[in-house]
């Protein structure tokens, strides 16, 4: 009997349960020999084995076993085109904070600039302090202000900073480290600053969200911004989700607590979240394209039970088209979806998604 499977692009497949434990460990192994880390066990395979061949085209957990789930992108989930990830329906984001509160029962949601990152934030700060403020007043679950990083946004030609990309092009190495050091500063400063002042509107919670997405100078950015926001704003909940599995080391030098941040993965990366503060953390997991949604899972599954044991902070692991085991699709398939969500709870043990 073949079981219908996903590859990594979303598309269809159908293999053997030979094939499917074949492809279990060979995607553990993979996640093991990379990070240096245990692979699943035996009981975890074979109960990933039992999810990934349940007949029915959408599973989920026993009573009691729900995790609670955190939001990125927010508001563009709703308002935003498809081509985004959204569905293009034409309301404001206090509206779709309540809608997914009252119709869709969220747990957390999220306001979000349109640009999702935090450099445009900061000439319109007062606009989105009046937009959280009466978000805040209007719900009753916890409301995120959420953005990224994103330090290209410092960079010539959208900023004032060197490109280090040309300039390790050229060979001007120090020059390029120099660059990103500056950069990593100047980022750092105006995350703290904005979520200093949406604290003092009522923020209950910010997201630094695709954290790393350029390298081991975003992730110090993002960190000395988070220690820096603790000493201030010590009650509002910071939350840390990763742009990928391991650290580029784009600067190579940059260290945090000791710790060389570059090469790090899940596990070694909630290490260091902890020692600056973060209180909740997100690892990712990307998905390979071409392998299959056995295979990716297992990985995923792999790093983030480690990322879990390791940690002293809560795990709500990135779940999505991409990541964590979920194929790399706009909308991706409601099976693959449900079915990487409970292996992450019944065999990672996250605390949320």
């Amino acid at each position: 009997m073949d079981y219908r499977v996903r590859i990594g692009d979303g598309s269809l497949k159908y293999l053997s349960k030979k094939e499917i434990k074949e492809d279990i460990e060979d995607g553990t192994k993979d996640a093991a020999d990379r990070g240096e880390i245990p692979e699943l066990t035996d009981d975890d395979k074979e109960r990933l084995l039992e999810i990934v061949t349940e007949p029915n085209k959408i599973v989920s957990v026993s009573p009691g076993e729900e995790v609670v789930m955190t939001n990125d992108v927010g508001t563009l989930t709703i308002q935003g085109d498809q081509g985004n990830s959204g569905v293009g329906l034409p309301l404001d984001r206090i509206q779709c904070i309540l809608t997914q509160e009252r119709a869709f029962g969220s747990d957390t949601m999220e306001l979000a600039h349109t640009d999702y990152s935090f450099k445009p934030v900061k000439p319109i700060i007062a606009m989105e302090q009046q937009a959280l403020e009466q978000a805040e007043l209007l719900t009753v679950i916890p409301v995120f202000y959420g953005a990224m990083p994103n330090l290209g946004q410092y960079y010539v030609i959208d900023g004032p900073f060197p490109n280090p990309n040309d300039l390790y092009r050229d060979l001007k190495i120090k020059e390029a480290r120099e660059s990103q050091e500056e950069c990593a500063e100047h980022a750092s400063n105006n995350m703290s600053w904005i979520g200093q002042r949406l604290w003092e509107v009522g923020c209950e919670g910010l997201n630094f969200d695709t954290t790393a997405a350029a390298g081991d100078t975003d992730f110090y950015a993002t960190l000395t911004a988070t220690e820096e926001l603790k000493k201030t704003t010590s009650e509002m909940c910071i939350e840390m989700g990763m742009a990928a599995e391991y650290v580029l080391g784009m600067h190579g030098e940059l260290k945090y607590g000791g710790e060389l941040l570059a090469g790090l993965y899940p596990h070694q990366q909630v290490k260091v979240a902890e020692k600056a503060g973060v209180d909740i953390f997100g690892p990712v997991v990307n998905t390979n394209t071409s392998k299959s949604f056995p295979w990716n899972i297992a990985r995923a599954l792999t790093f983030v039970k480690e990322c879990v044991k390791q940690s002293n902070i809560p795990i709500h692991v990135n779940m999505g088209m991409g990541v964590g085991g979920i194929p790399m699709y706009e909308t991706p398939p409601v099976d693959a979806v449900t079915r990487a969500s409970k292996a992450m709870v019944q065999i990672a043990h996250v605390d949320g998604i």
